[in-house]
């Protein structure tokens, strides 16, 4: 066993307040109607454009945008907050409060951000009935009023249920496209439903199996030797004798059956991006389990390698190479699936971690596995992390950890810094683009000609644009196209 975890601690993260203020400008990204105006043509080009609305930096920077959070209120309403994905402190709703345009309904926000910032985000709206503005009860309260975005159409479903999230992405985003790959219809595979007998958690554990179209032509064949191939035209993919690749995603529940994770493999395997490969995700059940499960639980661990993966083998070919294996998680999951890859590293010489939990444990013990990993010998596991730079608490300890990696002997160790929060949003574009750095396909894995590097202004312009942000990455990253 790689360490033994510290007994559970206390089951939030730190409380810090954001160190660096919200980006908030003056202004807005479109003309305002004047105090006491008629509103009917503003909001009627408000439609038009969508929200949040997008125009040029109010300071004259390229590399920036001012984005502007807008709501039409009522008679009764007494404050409007925006709260995008860990721009805004929750605990402090003034720094995002609206202000609204004196006798009118125009009630509005103006937040400076990256050209490349995606993310969620909430409107909470006081229209009368709780605490006091300003009194100990009121932000917890206030959190409670979400809205509904009128004007903006794209969501992202929240976890554990509930009205969807709306969200934004910039021009410099990275792109959702490999969400939206194409698959023909008969070489898609299936995500099914199963509960998984398991010793070790006692009783049974829902979880999803991803199946590659064709795995069922192989199964009769040899699982780890003999070099099937699936059929489907242009897939490219043979079998290698270790058998079929294995990807291991926590918060199952989610990424499964809500998010539609099947939908993404589907593409990259049509597009040669990653080999046809099989996927297990595991429920988390609930926020106590999942606090008590992943945060390094060895018990948890023994359900993933000794009933899990064996369970799924018994009904695919499945690698037993840990080199073909990935586990993957996000937040508590992504602290886990990096402690389960150095506890285990037979069975998972891979990890995809976005936003881990490497603070984890709030409490003395604080960092646990950065430190242990300092103090351990180097294990064959390869990792591929990546941070919001909003993170306020999780970015100061994943840098200690890319740190200790990286005087341990990780020097394969993949580390990258989005512009973003602690966001589903950005983690599915984290995901996509992981898995064919970890586990390559015949087209990831062809030399890829080099592109133009980028002309003095554009380089002026990521430099920039990471300069003005908090905990701001070494490079920007730009890509075409467009809580949690």
């Amino acid at each position: 066993m790689f360490a033994s975890p510290p007994p559970s601690a206390l089951r939030h993260p730190p409380r810090v307040p954001r160190p660096t203020p919200v980006p908030r400008v003056d202004g807005a990204a479109l003309p305002l109607p004047g105090p006491g105006a008629a509103t009917e043509d503003f909001w009627a080009e408000v439609a038009r454009r969508g929200t949040p609305v997008v125009g040029p930096d109010p300071l004259g920077d390229p590399a920036h945008r001012g984005v502007t959070f807008l709501w039409r209120g009522g008679p009764g309403t007494r404050a409007v907050q925006a709260v995008p994905n860990k721009l805004a402190d929750p605990h402090d709703p003034r720094a995002t409060l609206m202000e609204r345009v004196p006798d009118t309904d125009v009630w509005h926000v103006t937040l400076r951000l990256g050209a490349d910032w995606q993310g969620t985000y909430d409107l909470l709206v006081d229209e009368g009935g709780g605490p006091a503005s300003g009194s100990p009860e009121y932000a917890a309260w206030l959190r409670t009023r979400r809205r509904a975005d009128p004007f903006n159409s794209r969501t992202l479903p929240r976890r554990w249920g509930g009205e969807p999230l709306h969200w934004a992405a910039l021009p410099q985003a990275p792109a959702q496209d490999a969400w939206s790959l194409p698959c023909p219809a008969g070489e898609r595979g299936t995500l099914s439903a199963h509960a998984v007998p398991s010793a070790r958690l006692g009783g049974t554990r829902r979880t999803w199996l991803y199946t590659p179209a064709g795995a069922d032509a192989v199964v009769a064949g040899p699982a780890n030797g003999g070099g099937a191939t699936l059929p489907g035209s242009g897939r490219g993919a043979a079998l290698p004798g270790s058998g079929l690749p294995l990807l291991v995603l926590l918060d199952g529940e989610h990424w499964g059956p809500v998010l539609g994770v099947a939908g993404l493999l589907d593409g990259l395997i049509a597009a040669g991006l990653v080999p046809p490969m099989a996927a297990l995700l595991p429920d988390s059940v609930d926020a106590d389990t999942r606090w008590a499960e992943l945060t390094c639980s060895p018990e948890y661990l023994a359900f993933l390698t000794e009933d899990l993966i064996p369970w799924a083998a018994e009904r695919l070919p499945l690698t037993t190479d840990p080199a073909r294996t990935v586990i993957a998680g996000q937040s508590l999951g992504g602290l886990t699936a990096a402690w389960a890859a150095l506890a285990a590293p037979h069975r998972f010489g891979n990890v995809l971690a976005q936003s881990g939990s490497f603070w984890w444990p709030n409490g003395p013990d604080a960092e646990w596995l950065t430190r242990t990993i300092a103090s351990a010998p180097r294990r064959p596991v390869r990792f591929r992390l990546s941070f919001g730079r909003q993170e306020w608490v999780a970015l100061p300890a994943a840098r200690r950890l890319r740190t200790a990696l990286a005087e341990a002997g990780y020097e394969d160790a993949g580390y990258h810094e989005f512009n973003g929060g602690h966001d589903y949003l950005c983690w599915r574009s984290e995901l996509a683009a992981g898995l064919p750095e970890l586990v390559p396909g015949p087209v990831a894995s062809e030399p890829v000609a080099s592109e133009p590097v980028a002309s003095g202004g554009e380089a002026r312009a990521a430099e920039a644009a990471n300069a003005g942000l908090p905990g701001a990455a070494a490079h920007a990253r730009t890509a075409p196209g467009a809580a949690l």
